[in-house]
């Protein structure tokens, strides 16, 4: 039976967001339109950007839906000229000059808020920064749904999400945006998304990222991460147990809930990747958008970690749906070919 332990990737589609995206299918209406067809698809549009911004905190900000958080990152860094650090997001990394300074255990140092971005948390490490008032953009990606958030009195300007990280469609996400922010359009045309973000909306997925973040703000506040937590933490303790020379970066700080890096100096994250995939486990070697490229993760190197440490990184990320004996399961296959690694390689 095949374990999916690889939710900062992508999570399972909730059932509240099929079913609202499948309601929207049988909508008609273009959202610009005037006639009644149109208000229809118009009223669940701003229906699920209520829900989106009341889930994130940010009610009475601007919520501006994107095709994803790579594009809404585009949106609000392009010429703006801001300082990030080498553990942020590919797609974040790519707008920003990453010289801010970072330690062992993944924490930055901004030194001038208002011209930086920073991300809440990591996905490989799952390491939570302390977001400085006045900070210009914060990836809130990988936090929103598992963390309790506010956008509004978190201190930042301008915050990207995404959908599929908390149970919504692929395909969709958005900027949130202070009230009042200056923000250049980079797709230009019919003037939707008050004329920020061009394009007729995607209604389908902007439902289900609606409902999705909806039911995630429930599931929050029930207490569902904190079981999560336990896992992750039964699952590390038992390969500590065991291999205690095993490193776990970012571990001495606060963490996502369900996020576990693993590192065996020597033993190629790929190569676990793959062993792990045959027995039954879905984990990967980094992040997403960066997985199956042969190299050391940036972000343990910007830590500090050599090559060695870097190229020998797995991540374990948990949803809600994971139980006991998937993890613990995981700990006893993984020891197991660690162990048989270590043989070959005496």
């Amino acid at each position: 039976m095949r374990a999916y332990l690889d939710h900062n990737a992508t999570t399972p589609l909730r059932p509240e967001a099929r079913e609202a995206m499948l309601r929207a299918m049988d909508l008609v209406g273009n959202p610009s339109s005037v006639h009644a067809e149109g208000r229809m698809a118009k009223s669940v549009v701003e229906a699920a950007r209520a829900q989106v911004a009341a889930a994130l905190g940010a009610e009475g900000a601007d919520v501006i839906f994107t095709s994803g958080a790579t594009e809404a990152a585009a949106l609000a860094l392009a010429g703006r000229d801001l300082h990030g650090a080498e553990i942020e997001h590919e797609a974040v990394a790519a707008w920003a000059d990453t010289g801010l300074a970072v330690d062992r255990n993944g924490l930055v140092t901004v030194d001038d808020p208002a011209r930086s971005t920073l991300q809440l948390a990591n996905s490989e490490t799952g390491v939570i920064q302390s977001l400085p008032e006045g900070l210009a953009v914060s990836d809130m990606t990988q936090g929103f749904g598992k963390l309790p958030l506010a956008f509004n009195w978190s201190g930042c300007t301008m915050a990207l999400v995404s959908a599929h990280k908390l149970g919504g469609p692929k395909g969709i996400g958005a900027l949130v945006v202070k009230r009042g922010t200056d923000l250049a359009a980079q797709l230009r045309g019919g003037g939707q998304e008050q004329g920020r973000r061009a394009g007729t909306e995607n209604i389908i997925g902007i439902a289900g990222f609606g409902a999705a973040a909806e039911a995630a703000a429930l599931e929050l506040a029930q207490g569902a991460w904190h079981r999560v937590a336990e896992l992750r933490n039964i699952l590390e303790k038992t390969i500590e147990a065991a291999a205690p020379d095993t490193i776990f970066p970012g571990r001495d700080v606060p963490r996502l809930p369900n996020t576990s890096c693993i590192a065996t100096p020597g033993w190629k994250g790929e190569t676990q990747v793959m062993q792990m995939d045959l027995a039954g486990f879905a984990i990967s070697a980094g992040s997403a958008c960066s997985s199956g490229k042969v190299r050391a993760s940036r972000v343990l190197r910007a830590m500090g970690y050599d090559d060695d440490v870097a190229s020998g990184a797995i991540r374990v990320s948990l949803g809600v749906q994971t139980t006991e004996d998937d993890v613990l399961r995981f700990a006893d296959i993984w020891l197991d070919k660690r162990r048989k690694y270590a043989a070959r390689a005496a």
